[in-house]
């Protein structure tokens, strides 16, 4: 077996690993620990994030992703800066890197000290050719020769300058959207429940903005996100939704809420955590002129099959592999190098 084809069977089986260590009894111990280090990664929240990549790891879907590439010639030093915000978020970075061949120099986020390192270990064991190629510091980089970096607005102006003089990729934020026309059926409202709370909300591919037909009732979408009320059980999120409750009634804002979820007229497309702003149409194609001409803050769009490029309800979550972030082709940027 070519090491190629050995690379392609671990990335099965971490598939299969993952989904198996979601439903596992026995993790009870190590669930502890990641809740200890960051209150949002709760059973459910990990779970989620265990399940969609088990989900996406599946042998179609990689021979897809991987069919027009191999381990690169000249492999290269690759710092990888990872958020944080939700579980497993720099995964598809670092099996990218991985399978290419390249060395992968990797700052975690702090909020995600133990998953991953957790994940490469398991590739390491399976594909003991490859241990040792991705390193873990919270030392500066040195000796890099490019970068991927995924953080907020903020810091990607940081990033922009640092890193201006080699090759990179620089994510900011982004943002979900969801475009309704009435005819959903209550399985879809509830799917699009989930797209909008997954992940307490803490995604970029989670619903922070709804476009929704003139006079619809907006007790349909409460409806969905019903299934979905246990997300007040986290403190954390508890908190924030208290928070923004009091800030949209000091602000004297006109807002519908459920208990746990806020919806607010509003034309912009990021909305505060445990909230979501909508807007009323009256033209499908004004809505598809509006997400061309944001499409750098946008990172999916969810419909019922009326907007270009759009995926199905609670798909949002379940990226495919080739579903790259920000519609830039990782391993194309990286086998180049």
């Amino acid at each position: 077996m070519s090491l190629r084809q050995k690379k392609i069977q671990t990335l099965i089986k971490l598939g299969i690993w993952l989904k198996d260590f979601s439903t596992n009894k026995s993790n009870t111990e190590f669930q502890e620990k990641l809740e200890n280090t960051n209150g949002w990664f709760t059973k459910w929240n990990v779970n989620t994030a265990l399940l969609s990549w088990g989900k996406s790891l599946n042998e179609i879907d990689i021979s897809l992703w991987l069919e027009n590439y191999s381990s690169v010639k000249s492999p290269k030093n690759v710092g990888l800066v990872l958020a944080g915000n939700i579980p497993l978020v720099g995964l598809h970075d670092i099996l990218s890197v991985w399978f290419l061949g390249h060395k992968a120099l990797v700052k975690l986020s702090k909020k995600d000290m133990h998953l991953l390192p957790f994940v490469v270990d398991f590739l390491e064991k399976e594909c003991t050719e490859t241990k040792g190629q991705i390193v873990f510091s919270d030392n500066k980089f040195e000796k890099y020769d490019a970068v991927i970096a995924t953080g907020s607005n903020n810091s990607s102006r940081y990033f922009d300058y640092y890193f201006r003089n080699i090759p990179n990729i620089i994510r900011k934020n982004r943002n979900g959207i969801a475009v309704l026309n009435g005819k959903e059926t209550k399985k879809q409202i509830e799917k699009l429940g989930f797209d909008i709370l997954a992940h307490y909300g803490l995604g970029c591919r989670n619903i922070s903005k709804l476009y929704i037909p003139k006079n619809y009732d907006l007790n349909i979408i409460f409806g969905g996100l019903y299934k979905y009320s246990n997300v007040m059980e986290s403190a954390k999120y508890a908190n924030n939704y208290d928070y923004n409750k009091a800030v949209f009634l000091m602000s004297e804002y006109n807002f519908l809420d459920n208990g746990f979820f806020m919806l607010k007229k509003d034309s912009r497309l990021s909305s505060p955590l445990t909230s979501a702003f909508y807007s009323e149409y009256d033209s499908i194609t004004k809505v598809n002129d509006i997400i061309k001409n944001n499409l750098d803050k946008v990172q999916c769009v969810v419909s019922n099959q009326i907007i270009q490029n759009s995926i199905s309800f609670g798909d949002a979550q379940n990226p495919k592999l080739f579903d790259f972030a920000d519609g830039i082709n990782t391993l194309d940027f990286l086998e180049k190098l």
